[in-house]
């Protein structure tokens, strides 16, 4: 599976810091941004998979969420985090 426990323990490592910090802000967001990126995949090759759509619409509304808390808390770690994961400044 995609998002095996190794997977997610080097994604938080990266992104939070270490692989414990499940619950920090950045970790989320680069969990949400692979997930997003597999499910977008799955997508083109499945276009009638409307379970998956609104999946995917989900986790883009969590994601976004996060980012805009990280916007309003720390604007230096919402634009590294931005940065990091190659994402478009959304809030304007």
């Amino acid at each position: 599976m995609y998002l095996s426990k190794e997977y997610k323990e080097g994604i938080f490592a990266e992104f939070a810091g270490n692989a414990q910090n499940t619950g920090s802000t950045e970790g989320q967001v680069a969990l949400f941004t692979k997930r997003i990126a597999h499910l977008t995949e799955h997508l083109k090759k499945n276009r009638k998979d409307f379970s998956t759509q609104l999946a995917l619409q989900k986790l883009v509304g969590k994601r976004r969420a996060l980012l805009s808390y990280l916007y309003k808390k720390d604007i230096e770690r919402y634009r590294a985090i931005i940065k990091a994961l190659e994402l478009r400044d959304i809030i304007k």
